[in-house]
């Protein structure tokens, strides 16, 4: 972990304000139960229930990167950050375990800068990034440069495709490469630069 990375982790607004519903729901006496008896904070979810919260800090690093570099050396094809991964700080030389979600997609931006990768590449379900996505006026974006990724992120939904975009940002913006964000059906066509969302400087 870098020498700034346990002050960094005190400063995360993550770990003030809890955002990520995890576990199954519960009542509201249970869940005012489990306040008190073990620390949760617990938040009402759609009025399907209640859910417990927590923080959804933003990566510093991939622990386990030296083996996949011995992964990626050796030909294998290597599958890391599955889901986020699982969260750890590390403290007096051991890494613990924390009650947090870590995003997959920022996850795989701090891999791919790690791993000095050519390009950030983001498959998900819709074959580009849009504005205003199921309006009937949408607009598929199929080039943005970071500031207009910036200008762009508070427009979009929060669990799906701004994470995506913030993720690229961060790879682009740290390494001066591109990025691309599309479809697995797409993939060819945005490869040849023919579909996609494209983010470069």
């Amino acid at each position: 972990m870098p020498p700034d990375a346990r002050r960094r982790r005190g400063r995360d607004p993550a770990f003030r304000k809890p955002t990520k519903p995890v576990g199954p729901f519960y009542d509201e006496g249970r869940a005012r139960r489990l306040e008190e008896e073990r620390g949760w904070q617990l938040v009402s979810d759609a009025g399907r229930g209640w859910r417990r919260v927590v923080p959804s800090p933003r990566p510093l690093e991939v622990v386990e990167l030296e083996s996949i570099r011995a992964l990626l050396a050796s030909g294998a094809i290597a599958v890391a950050c599955g889901g986020g991964g699982i969260p750890v700080t590390r403290r007096d030389g051991h890494l613990r375990g924390i009650d947090a979600v870590i995003d997959k997609d920022g996850a795989s931006a701090v891999l791919a800068r790690q791993l000095d990768a050519e390009r950030l590449l983001i498959l998900t379900e819709v074959p580009a990034v849009y504005r205003r996505f199921g309006e009937p006026d949408q607009e598929e974006l199929r080039e943005l440069s970071v500031d207009a990724a910036e200008s762009l992120i508070p427009q979009l939904p929060a669990g799906s495709m701004r994470p995506k975009v913030e993720a690229c940002v961060d790879f682009v913006s740290s390494t001066g490469r591109d990025a691309l964000i599309t479809s697995a059906a797409e993939l060819a066509h945005a490869l040849d630069g023919r579909g996609g969302t494209w983010l470069a400087r």
